[in-house]
Protein backbone atom coordinates (compact mmCIF):
# COMPACT_ATOMS: atom_id res chain seq x y z
CA UNK A 1 0.00 0.00 0.00
CA UNK A 2 1.50 3.42 -1.14
CA UNK A 3 0.62 6.68 0.61
CA UNK A 4 1.93 9.76 -0.03
CA UNK A 5 3.42 12.21 2.52
CA UNK A 6 2.71 9.33 5.11
CA UNK A 7 4.24 9.15 8.70
CA UNK A 8 5.05 5.73 9.96
CA UNK A 9 5.36 4.43 13.74
CA UNK A 10 6.20 1.26 14.21
CA UNK A 11 4.92 0.24 17.60
CA UNK A 12 7.83 -0.11 20.20
CA UNK A 13 5.53 -1.94 22.90
CA UNK A 14 3.17 0.81 24.40
CA UNK A 15 0.34 -0.99 22.74
CA UNK A 16 0.37 -4.44 23.68
CA UNK A 17 -3.40 -5.41 22.20
CA UNK A 18 -2.05 -4.48 18.77
CA UNK A 19 1.19 -6.33 19.15
CA UNK A 20 -0.91 -9.60 20.24
CA UNK A 21 -2.63 -8.68 16.56
CA UNK A 22 0.00 -8.89 14.35
CA UNK A 23 1.11 -5.30 13.96
CA UNK A 24 3.12 -4.55 10.64
CA UNK A 25 2.77 -0.44 11.00
CA UNK A 26 1.13 2.55 11.94
CA UNK A 27 0.25 4.74 9.40
CA UNK A 28 -1.20 8.67 9.27
CA UNK A 29 -1.83 10.65 6.26
CA UNK A 30 -2.88 13.92 5.30
CA UNK A 31 -6.33 12.22 3.63
CA UNK A 32 -7.60 11.12 6.88
CA UNK A 33 -6.84 13.68 9.34
CA UNK A 34 -6.86 12.90 13.02
CA UNK A 35 -7.16 9.04 12.13
CA UNK A 36 -4.29 6.17 12.86
CA UNK A 37 -4.65 3.20 10.84
CA UNK A 38 -3.02 0.31 12.46
CA UNK A 39 -2.51 -2.19 10.01
CA UNK A 40 -1.78 -5.84 10.95
CA UNK A 41 -1.52 -9.19 9.54
CA UNK A 42 -4.40 -11.38 10.68
CA UNK A 43 -4.19 -14.92 11.56
CA UNK A 44 -7.94 -16.11 10.51
CA UNK A 45 -10.56 -14.13 8.95
CA UNK A 46 -13.58 -16.21 9.76
CA UNK A 47 -14.86 -15.72 12.67
CA UNK A 48 -17.33 -17.95 14.70
CA UNK A 49 -19.87 -16.41 16.35
CA UNK A 50 -20.32 -17.80 20.25
CA UNK A 51 -23.50 -19.98 20.63
CA UNK A 52 -24.16 -18.02 23.77
CA UNK A 53 -25.07 -14.39 21.44
CA UNK A 54 -28.05 -16.59 20.06
CA UNK A 55 -27.59 -14.92 16.27
CA UNK A 56 -29.18 -17.08 13.11
CA UNK A 57 -25.30 -16.60 11.69
CA UNK A 58 -22.37 -18.36 12.50
CA UNK A 59 -20.05 -17.00 10.80
CA UNK A 60 -18.14 -13.07 9.90
CA UNK A 61 -15.48 -11.73 8.63
CA UNK A 62 -14.53 -8.07 9.66
CA UNK A 63 -11.49 -6.35 8.01
CA UNK A 64 -11.32 -3.40 10.29
CA UNK A 65 -11.95 -2.74 13.56
CA UNK A 66 -13.09 0.44 14.65
CA UNK A 67 -15.17 2.90 12.33
CA UNK A 68 -14.86 6.66 11.17
CA UNK A 69 -18.54 6.68 10.93
CA UNK A 70 -18.11 7.58 14.69
CA UNK A 71 -22.06 6.85 15.26
CA UNK A 72 -22.51 7.95 18.96
CA UNK A 73 -24.68 4.82 19.66
CA UNK A 74 -22.09 2.49 18.01
CA UNK A 75 -22.68 -1.06 19.94
CA UNK A 76 -18.76 -2.46 19.01
CA UNK A 77 -17.44 0.31 20.48
CA UNK A 78 -16.35 -1.66 23.63
CA UNK A 79 -14.63 -4.22 21.52
CA UNK A 80 -12.05 -1.74 21.30
CA UNK A 81 -11.07 -2.05 24.72
CA UNK A 82 -9.66 -5.41 23.94
CA UNK A 83 -6.95 -3.64 22.46
CA UNK A 84 -6.28 -1.35 25.11
CA UNK A 85 -8.01 1.82 23.51
CA UNK A 86 -11.27 3.55 24.68
CA UNK A 87 -14.46 3.19 23.39
CA UNK A 88 -14.99 6.35 22.11
CA UNK A 89 -12.42 8.70 20.26
CA UNK A 90 -10.08 6.32 20.03
CA UNK A 91 -12.85 3.54 18.12
CA UNK A 92 -12.94 6.85 15.98
CA UNK A 93 -10.10 7.36 15.24
CA UNK A 94 -7.64 4.05 16.05
CA UNK A 95 -8.45 1.87 13.41
CA UNK A 96 -7.41 -1.95 12.73
CA UNK A 97 -6.76 -2.90 9.35
CA UNK A 98 -6.43 -6.43 8.72
CA UNK A 99 -4.11 -6.18 5.39
CA UNK A 100 -4.17 -9.63 4.39
CA UNK A 101 -8.09 -10.46 5.41
CA UNK A 102 -8.83 -11.56 1.71
CA UNK A 103 -5.86 -13.84 1.28
CA UNK A 104 -5.99 -15.32 4.86
CA UNK A 105 -9.92 -15.85 3.88
CA UNK A 106 -9.55 -18.07 0.68
CA UNK A 107 -7.21 -19.84 2.54
CA UNK A 108 -9.94 -20.85 5.32
CA UNK A 109 -12.76 -21.08 2.55
CA UNK A 110 -10.48 -23.98 0.58
CA UNK A 111 -10.38 -25.87 3.69
CA UNK A 112 -12.36 -29.22 3.22
CA UNK A 113 -14.14 -28.87 6.34
CA UNK A 114 -15.94 -25.84 5.13
CA UNK A 115 -19.56 -26.30 5.05
CA UNK A 116 -20.46 -23.08 2.92
CA UNK A 117 -22.41 -21.58 5.89
CA UNK A 118 -23.84 -17.74 5.23
CA UNK A 119 -21.13 -15.14 6.21
CA UNK A 120 -22.30 -11.98 7.26
CA UNK A 121 -20.22 -8.69 6.80
CA UNK A 122 -20.76 -5.41 8.71
CA UNK A 123 -21.98 -7.10 12.06
CA UNK A 124 -19.17 -5.30 13.75
CA UNK A 125 -18.00 -2.18 11.95
CA UNK A 126 -19.13 -1.10 8.97
CA UNK A 127 -17.07 -2.70 5.36
CA UNK A 128 -17.63 0.28 3.68
CA UNK A 129 -16.04 2.93 5.49
CA UNK A 130 -13.81 5.82 4.05
CA UNK A 131 -10.94 3.63 4.87
CA UNK A 132 -12.16 1.02 2.48
CA UNK A 133 -11.67 3.53 -0.42
CA UNK A 134 -7.70 3.02 0.38
CA UNK A 135 -7.50 -0.55 1.66
CA UNK A 136 -9.94 -2.13 -1.19
CA UNK A 137 -10.44 -4.75 1.06
CA UNK A 138 -13.82 -5.90 -0.35
CA UNK A 139 -13.52 -6.74 -3.47
CA UNK A 140 -11.23 -9.85 -2.30
CA UNK A 141 -13.45 -10.79 0.13
CA UNK A 142 -16.44 -10.89 -2.21
CA UNK A 143 -14.48 -12.64 -4.76
CA UNK A 144 -13.38 -15.42 -2.19
CA UNK A 145 -16.83 -16.28 -1.20
CA UNK A 146 -18.46 -16.34 -4.73
CA UNK A 147 -15.37 -18.48 -5.99
CA UNK A 148 -15.91 -20.64 -2.78
CA UNK A 149 -19.84 -20.88 -2.96
CA UNK A 150 -20.39 -19.74 -0.06
CA UNK A 151 -23.71 -17.11 0.44
CA UNK A 152 -22.62 -13.68 2.35
CA UNK A 153 -24.61 -10.72 3.67
CA UNK A 154 -23.45 -6.86 3.48
CA UNK A 155 -24.74 -4.56 5.92
CA UNK A 156 -23.49 -1.05 5.37
CA UNK A 157 -24.13 2.65 5.65
CA UNK A 158 -21.29 3.37 3.06
CA UNK A 159 -22.08 4.82 -0.11
CA UNK A 160 -18.56 3.52 -1.42
CA UNK A 161 -20.43 -0.13 -2.06
CA UNK A 162 -21.48 1.50 -5.16
CA UNK A 163 -17.80 0.74 -6.41
CA UNK A 164 -18.59 -2.53 -6.01
CA UNK A 165 -21.90 -3.21 -7.35
CA UNK A 166 -21.07 -5.02 -10.47
CA UNK A 167 -18.85 -7.44 -8.29
CA UNK A 168 -21.71 -8.19 -6.02
CA UNK A 169 -24.26 -8.29 -8.96
CA UNK A 170 -21.82 -11.07 -10.08
CA UNK A 171 -21.39 -13.19 -7.06
CA UNK A 172 -25.52 -13.26 -6.69
CA UNK A 173 -25.35 -15.30 -9.69
CA UNK A 174 -23.45 -17.69 -8.73
CA UNK A 175 -24.63 -17.63 -4.30
CA UNK A 176 -26.82 -16.28 -2.18
CA UNK A 177 -26.07 -12.37 -1.73
CA UNK A 178 -28.22 -9.92 0.50
CA UNK A 179 -27.41 -6.47 0.82
CA UNK A 180 -28.76 -3.88 3.23
CA UNK A 181 -28.48 -0.25 4.11
CA UNK A 182 -28.56 1.08 7.60
CA UNK A 183 -30.74 4.64 7.66
CA UNK A 184 -32.37 5.86 10.53
CA UNK A 185 -32.06 9.34 10.96
CA UNK A 186 -33.69 11.70 7.46
CA UNK A 187 -32.97 15.41 9.43
CA UNK A 188 -29.88 16.38 7.85
CA UNK A 189 -28.83 17.75 11.22
CA UNK A 190 -29.28 15.76 13.93
CA UNK A 191 -27.61 13.06 11.62
CA UNK A 192 -24.87 15.53 11.44
CA UNK A 193 -24.73 15.30 15.51
CA UNK A 194 -25.31 11.66 15.80
CA UNK A 195 -23.41 10.20 12.54
CA UNK A 196 -20.72 12.77 12.29
CA UNK A 197 -18.37 10.95 9.69
CA UNK A 198 -21.15 9.33 7.79
CA UNK A 199 -22.23 9.71 4.65
CA UNK A 200 -25.95 11.70 4.32
CA UNK A 201 -29.70 10.41 4.36
CA UNK A 202 -29.77 11.74 0.81
CA UNK A 203 -26.35 9.79 -0.25
CA UNK A 204 -27.51 6.55 1.67
CA UNK A 205 -30.95 6.32 -0.61
CA UNK A 206 -29.11 7.48 -3.50
CA UNK A 207 -27.17 4.10 -2.90
CA UNK A 208 -30.51 2.12 -2.45
CA UNK A 209 -31.46 3.24 -5.62
CA UNK A 210 -28.16 1.97 -6.86
CA UNK A 211 -28.60 -1.08 -5.22
CA UNK A 212 -32.14 -1.78 -6.74
CA UNK A 213 -30.90 -0.43 -10.55
CA UNK A 214 -27.59 -3.00 -10.33
CA UNK A 215 -31.00 -6.08 -9.98
CA UNK A 216 -30.54 -6.51 -6.37
CA UNK A 217 -33.17 -6.29 -3.51
CA UNK A 218 -32.19 -3.56 -0.42
CA UNK A 219 -33.52 -4.15 2.75
CA UNK A 220 -33.29 -1.17 5.00
CA UNK A 221 -32.43 -0.57 8.53
CA UNK A 222 -34.39 1.92 10.04
CA UNK A 223 -32.90 1.62 12.99
CA UNK A 224 -31.75 2.50 16.05
CA UNK A 225 -34.86 4.36 16.24
CA UNK A 226 -33.91 7.10 18.79
CA UNK A 227 -36.31 7.80 21.66
CA UNK A 228 -37.50 11.42 21.78
CA UNK A 229 -35.26 12.23 18.76
CA UNK A 230 -35.92 10.23 15.83
CA UNK A 231 -39.23 8.33 17.25
CA UNK A 232 -41.77 10.40 16.34
CA UNK A 233 -45.11 8.92 13.93
CA UNK A 234 -44.07 12.27 11.44
CA UNK A 235 -40.68 11.12 11.63
CA UNK A 236 -40.92 7.68 10.75
CA UNK A 237 -43.34 8.40 8.48
CA UNK A 238 -41.24 10.88 6.94
CA UNK A 239 -38.30 8.57 6.77
CA UNK A 240 -40.18 5.41 5.00
CA UNK A 241 -41.85 7.51 2.29
CA UNK A 242 -38.64 8.69 1.04
CA UNK A 243 -37.16 5.11 1.56
CA UNK A 244 -40.06 3.72 -0.30
CA UNK A 245 -39.04 6.39 -3.26
CA UNK A 246 -36.01 5.18 -3.51
CA UNK A 247 -36.99 1.39 -4.02
CA UNK A 248 -36.14 -0.60 -1.02
CA UNK A 249 -37.98 -3.78 -0.81
CA UNK A 250 -38.24 -4.05 2.59
CA UNK A 251 -37.53 -2.40 6.12
CA UNK A 252 -36.38 -3.29 9.79
CA UNK A 253 -37.70 -0.83 12.18
CA UNK A 254 -36.64 -0.97 16.28
CA UNK A 255 -35.43 1.30 18.56
CA UNK A 256 -31.59 2.06 20.36
CA UNK A 257 -30.35 -0.58 22.96
CA UNK A 258 -27.05 0.77 25.42
CA UNK A 259 -25.00 -2.31 25.71
CA UNK A 260 -21.63 -1.78 28.25
CA UNK A 261 -19.35 1.13 27.45
CA UNK A 262 -21.53 2.62 24.46
CA UNK A 263 -24.11 3.54 27.36
CA UNK A 264 -21.92 6.04 29.07
CA UNK A 265 -20.31 7.64 25.52
CA UNK A 266 -23.85 8.11 24.32
CA UNK A 267 -24.94 9.69 27.10
CA UNK A 268 -21.86 11.82 27.67
CA UNK A 269 -23.34 13.10 24.35
CA UNK A 270 -26.54 13.43 25.24
CA UNK A 271 -25.82 15.51 28.54
CA UNK A 272 -23.51 17.72 26.31
CA UNK A 273 -26.13 18.08 23.32
CA UNK A 274 -29.93 17.23 24.79
CA UNK A 275 -29.58 17.43 28.69
CA UNK A 276 -33.26 18.36 28.40
CA UNK A 277 -33.60 14.27 27.52
CA UNK A 278 -31.07 13.09 30.16
CA UNK A 279 -33.95 12.00 32.47
CA UNK A 280 -36.02 10.55 30.23
CA UNK A 281 -32.97 8.31 28.69
CA UNK A 282 -32.13 7.31 32.55
CA UNK A 283 -35.61 6.24 33.12
CA UNK A 284 -35.85 4.21 29.59
CA UNK A 285 -32.80 2.52 30.54
CA UNK A 286 -33.06 2.37 34.19
CA UNK A 287 -33.25 -1.64 33.99
CA UNK A 288 -30.46 -2.48 31.33
CA UNK A 289 -29.20 -1.91 28.11
CA UNK A 290 -33.06 -2.10 26.43
CA UNK A 291 -35.84 -0.51 26.11
CA UNK A 292 -38.87 -1.48 28.15
CA UNK A 293 -40.99 -3.69 26.20
CA UNK A 294 -43.72 -0.79 26.68
CA UNK A 295 -41.82 1.39 24.42
CA UNK A 296 -40.81 -1.71 21.99
CA UNK A 297 -44.88 -2.05 21.76
CA UNK A 298 -45.71 1.20 21.09
CA UNK A 299 -43.19 2.03 18.72
CA UNK A 300 -43.94 -1.59 16.58
CA UNK A 301 -47.66 -0.21 16.51
CA UNK A 302 -46.54 2.90 15.46
CA UNK A 303 -44.27 1.87 12.39
CA UNK A 304 -46.41 -1.24 11.18
CA UNK A 305 -49.43 1.07 9.32
CA UNK A 306 -47.10 3.45 8.31
CA UNK A 307 -44.62 0.63 6.47
CA UNK A 308 -47.88 -1.17 4.98
CA UNK A 309 -48.77 2.93 4.01
CA UNK A 310 -45.68 3.13 2.18
CA UNK A 311 -46.00 -0.11 0.32
CA UNK A 312 -42.79 -1.63 1.85
CA UNK A 313 -42.59 -5.41 3.46
CA UNK A 314 -41.90 -5.48 7.57
CA UNK A 315 -39.79 -8.79 6.40
CA UNK A 316 -39.16 -11.29 9.24
CA UNK A 317 -35.77 -11.62 7.51
CA UNK A 318 -33.71 -8.77 8.29
CA UNK A 319 -32.46 -8.62 4.88
CA UNK A 320 -33.74 -9.23 1.70
CA UNK A 321 -32.01 -11.42 -1.14
CA UNK A 322 -31.66 -11.62 -4.77
CA UNK A 323 -33.24 -15.08 -5.56
CA UNK A 324 -30.76 -17.89 -4.91
CA UNK A 325 -29.63 -19.65 -8.18
CA UNK A 326 -31.21 -22.59 -8.90
CA UNK A 327 -30.17 -25.66 -7.26
CA UNK A 328 -28.58 -23.64 -4.75
CA UNK A 329 -29.52 -24.07 -0.95
CA UNK A 330 -30.70 -20.61 0.50
CA UNK A 331 -28.68 -19.20 3.30
CA UNK A 332 -29.36 -18.64 6.89
CA UNK A 333 -31.29 -15.37 7.90
CA UNK A 334 -29.76 -13.07 9.50
CA UNK A 335 -29.81 -10.58 12.80
CA UNK A 336 -27.86 -7.37 11.73
CA UNK A 337 -26.01 -6.13 14.77
CA UNK A 338 -24.29 -3.04 13.53
CA UNK A 339 -26.49 -0.81 15.87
Amino acid sequence: MRWDDQSVGVDDGALPGLQRLGLVRSVRTPQFEGITFHEILCKSALNKVPDAANLPFRYTVNGFRGCSHACRYCFARPTHEYLDFDCGTDFDTQLVVKVNVAEVLRRELMKTSWTRETVALGTNTDPYQRAEGRYALMPGVISALADSGTPFSILTKGTLLQRDLPLIAAAADRVEVSVAVSLAIGDPELHRLVEPGTPTPDARLALIRAIRNAGLSCHVMVAPVLPLLTDTTAQLDALLARIAEAGATSVTVFGLHLRGTTRGWFTGWLARTRPDLVGAYRELYGRGAYLPQSYRDELRDRAAPLIVKHGLNADSRPFATRSAPAGRPAGALLQPTLF
